[in-house]
């Protein structure tokens, strides 16, 4: 949601009765200051004058004293005297300010929760025609803008994200071996018939290479078909590869 920069203050905030009331309390210009941060806090949500950390989690009395930097106790008597005086409203936690729409320009930030919407819109569209253009390696994101951004802005991103797009994807070749650990628990998942152990002495004698010579590049397929092999289905299993076939392995 986009952040709202300001908030609307009366000139004459300070001689209203209620203003002159709170400031006669104990930490009276405590609680003034925690009642124009809640009205900083209103215009940050952007939500007709409801205040909360997200929202569904509302603020209780620590976390608003520990926003806020005041003393818990000093945060929960301004709290109850805002309710009091009917400056705020508590629903299930959450904190409303109901004459919000009395003093703040709801115009204003109406258009800037729909420059906002729209741009989000335009987020979504951008992602979809690049995932359909190029498929499931699209490496670009579409970056967030502010509320000001312009459709030149746009198109240029669309270009930058394309070009991003079309690169080439590296794909690691790097094989790297099973631990006994990772091979019992696919034995186990999927049923199998195999001795873990068995089967990583078997390949690593070979180096990870298969009965042609082959290196290995999925080791949960050779598993499977090992299994076949056990269960007698025609399948033999491979044979320990002889040192001559495969270069850089050494049998003692």
């Amino acid at each position: 949601m986009a952040n709202i920069q300001w908030v609307k203050l009366s000139v004459d905030m300070f001689d209203n009765k209620k203003i002159k009331h709170l400031r006669r309390l104990p930490d009276g210009d405590s609680i003034v200051l925690i009642w124009v941060m809640l009205l900083t806090m209103a215009g940050r949500c952007n939500a007709n004058g409801l205040i909360f950390l997200t929202e569904n989690i509302p603020y209780s009395p620590k976390m608003l004293a520990d926003e806020l930097g005041i003393e818990e106790n000093t945060v929960k008597l301004a709290l109850s005297t805002f309710e009091q005086l009917n400056m705020i409203e508590l629903n299930d936690g959450f904190i409303m300010l109901p004459g919000w729409s009395e003093h703040q320009n709801i115009e204003g930030m109406e258009k800037i929760r729909e420059q906002n919407r729209l741009r989000k819109q335009k987020q979504r569209e951008n992602q979809k025609l690049l995932s359909a253009s190029n498929g499931s390696n699209v490496t670009g994101r579409v970056m967030s803008r502010d509320s000001h951004g312009t459709d030149k802005e746009i198109e240029l991103e669309k270009d930058i994200y394309s070009f991003n797009a079309d690169k080439p994807q590296k794909k690691s070749k790097t094989f790297v071996p099973p631990t006994l650990e990772e091979v019992t628990q696919y034995i186990s998942e999927k049923k199998l018939s195999v001795d873990p152990q068995s089967f990583i002495d078997y390949f690593e004698a070979a180096d990870w290479h298969d009965s042609i010579g082959q290196p290995v590049r999925n080791w949960k397929q050779k598993l499977l078909t090992w299994n076949k092999g056990s269960f007698g289905t025609g399948y033999k299993a491979p044979v320990p590869v002889e040192p001559q076939e495969v270069k850089g392995v050494v049998h003692l």
